[in-house]
């Protein structure tokens, strides 16, 4: 039998990353941000780092220049995935994880990520006043933040809070706070599902594998749940912006 500790690690096992995000569309992102050779890149909330590891990848090496990154996170189980496919793809000495809270971190990047790491600052508009304080001169700040796509129902704001905008508000509050908007897209309802379906995949497999465990029933009603509110509360309600913002 697995252990507890087991079954927590395969949370995110089937989980490229933990935003609805498809391989093609990272790739548009990277390219817009425009990673050179000697950037430092920073990742707030960074997870395990894969799009950092991404963006470093990017940048690349020119002679003795090399594009460094360091990622900031709470997650210690995260950030030991972070470290160990770092060495796997040899970006371990280009890259490093720090174990800290992304609102009280000092680090600064020319090219600064925080996807999905609004709430850590407390919301939108103050995630984005401090990250101004990151990004370093003439640098660039990919943003990922979720917004109402349809007005959305009181089931879902007392899920996702009252703090929500839609996105013509969200690109308002960037603007009034100094950024630049350079590029934006938004997740389509493909890597929505996918996400989701990503999210519950490895967990789901445990228990068909585990029905007689006596963790099965609570995970089974957690998985269950979740699907349910996504269904029928948020798909197609819920939305999530990618920004590449600069400012003068």
């Amino acid at each position: 039998m697995q252990t507890t500790d087991d079954l927590a690690a395969s949370r995110y096992a089937r989980m490229r990353w933990n935003t609805p995000l498809s391989e093609e569309h990272a790739a548009l992102l990277l390219q817009r941000l425009d990673i050179r050779p000697g950037v430092r890149v920073l990742d707030l909330g960074c997870g395990w780092g894969e799009l950092l590891l991404r963006a470093v990848a990017a940048g690349g090496v020119s002679g003795a220049t090399v594009t460094t990154g360091v990622g900031v996170d709470t997650d210690d189980a995260a950030l030991a995935r972070g470290r160990a496919l770092a060495a796997d793809r040899s970006l371990d000495r280009q890259v490093t994880f720090v174990e800290g809270e992304a609102a009280a971190s000092r680090e600064s990047g020319d090219r600064v990520l925080c996807v999905g790491a609004s709430h850590a600052f407390g919301g939108t508009a103050d995630a984005l006043r401090a990250l101004a304080e990151s990004v370093r001169p003439g640098g660039r700040l990919l943003f990922g933040d979720a917004y109402w796509e349809q007005p959305p129902t009181a089931e879902a704001v007392e899920i996702f809070g009252e703090k929500m905008v839609p996105l013509a508000d969200l690109i308002e509050q960037a603007h009034g706070l100094g950024w630049r908007v350079l590029h934006f897209s938004t997740a389509d309802q493909r890597e929505w599902d996918d996400f989701e379906s990503t999210w519950r995949a490895s967990r789901q497999e445990w228990l068909l594998q585990h029905p007689g465990d006596p963790r099965a029933a609570d995970l089974q009603k957690e998985l269950d749940d979740r699907l349910r509110e996504y269904v029928g509360v948020y798909r197609g309600i819920l939305g999530i912006g990618y920004f590449v913002l600069g400012r003068a």
